[in-house]
């Protein structure tokens, strides 16, 4: 199936569109649930509570609500496998190098951040019901916010104007062929692609986890989505549990 600008909700301004994707499956009432799409946010939302910041217009800013009833709640992070690849294949009809997952979600060009991705869960019992995709990728956005320094966009690393709306598309097309080869039982595959893309992979890094910072190689993510690292011997970290410092 392929997704148009038609195919997808595009708001002007709203606080947050996985906020708003979550609000069309509470009032759907068995109506189809599209794709949301915002030009601007103002309360956009980044892993660790932080708030995501784009220009309006400039980037894609997405929500995709799936329903999830046929993966067990468990195996919730193949879901963001095949949302970061999903991310990756978009970028790569544009960059065909140095484009790299950090796990466990975000877009990295070299090693500047490109773009995140947040999931959100509805989950009744032991029953997935519904997940939000929440998307944001740097498209045409040329300066970020000082803390943002170590950011980069399409824009910048092309030379290229792009139609977000367009491209927004084309990424909704992209991630639903992403969660089909999910759903068709490939998992393994695209643990291996992720791995082979994987930011810093074989490298040594620093590393936070409390008031620690250490040095470690990082091997590669397992298929629950544990982060694998080596030095004197081999660790294994679940998400948020570390803080990635950078490259040594």
């Amino acid at each position: 199936m392929s997704f148009s600008p038609g195919n997808i909700v595009v708001l002007d301004r709203v606080d947050s569109t996985n906020n708003y994707a979550m609000a069309l499956i509470q009032n759907a009432a068995g109506k189809q649930i599209k794709p949301v799409f915002a030009l601007e946010q103002t309360h956009g939302k980044g892993r660790r509570g932080k708030d995501w910041k784009s220009i309006k217009g400039a980037n894609i800013m997405l929500s995709i609500p799936i329903g999830m009833q046929w993966l067990a709640v468990s195996r919730q992070f193949q879901l963001s496998v095949a949302a970061a690849l999903s991310c990756r294949d978009l970028f790569s009809k544009f960059i065909l190098a140095n484009l790299f997952i950090k796990w466990p979600n975000d877009l990295f060009i070299n090693d500047r951040k490109a773009g995140g991705i947040l999931i959100e869960n509805i989950i009744q019992g032991t029953l997935w019901q519904w997940t939000i995709i929440g998307i944001g990728l740097n498209i045409n956005q040329q300066e970020f916010e000082e803390f943002s320094l170590k950011a980069t966009s399409l824009k910048l690393e092309t030379g290229k104007n792009f139609d977000v709306l367009n491209l927004a598309g084309e990424l909704v097309t992209l991630v639903l062929k992403r969660i089909e080869e999910l759903r068709s039982g490939n998992f393994a595959k695209m643990l291996e692609e992720y791995n082979q893309h994987l930011f810093a992979r074989n490298k040594t890094v620093k590393l936070k986890k409390g008031n620690l910072v250490f040095e470690t190689k990082i091997s590669g993510i397992s298929p629950s989505g544990q982060l694998i690292t080596k030095d004197a011997f081999e660790r294994r970290f679940d998400f948020d549990e570390v803080e990635f410092k950078g490259l040594v």
